[in-house]
């Protein structure tokens, strides 16, 4: 089982990082903002994900700071552009469905209004 939050001790040694830099990339990179109890910082799964993404940036593909916080912030863009198409594509396909289904009301409430014609005329109402 995994847990809600982890202190910055655990993320630190998860990472291999010092907390110290931890602390640093928290004020540069505004991705990354752990919930403060008291002065306890408590890291999500979210959030240390991003640190992980961000720890091969810097160390690994040699982006400066300034580099992975536009590069986070650029996929997060993607994401949320996704995430709209995504909601429009719904919208439309409910906007083409739309003609069809008030069609096959109208269809239907002509049949119906025909059956509650036939009707009184047996009932003689």
């Amino acid at each position: 089982m995994t847990k809600l939050y982890y202190s910055i001790g655990e993320v630190s040694n998860l990472l291999d990082v010092k907390p110290h830099v931890l602390r640093y990339w928290e004020t540069e990179i505004p991705a990354i903002r752990p919930k403060k109890s008291g002065h306890k910082r408590r890291y999500n799964l979210q959030q240390i994900e991003t640190l992980k993404k961000i720890k091969d940036m810097l160390y690994n593909q040699r982006y400066t700071i300034e580099g992975a916080r536009q590069k986070l912030k650029q996929d997060k863009d993607i994401r949320q552009d996704a995430k709209l198409e995504a909601i429009a594509k719904e919208k439309l396909q409910v906007s083409v469905a739309l003609p069809a289904i008030a069609t096959e009301l109208l269809e239907l409430r002509k049949g119906l209004l025909d059956l509650k014609q036939k009707c009184r005329k047996i009932t003689g109402k």
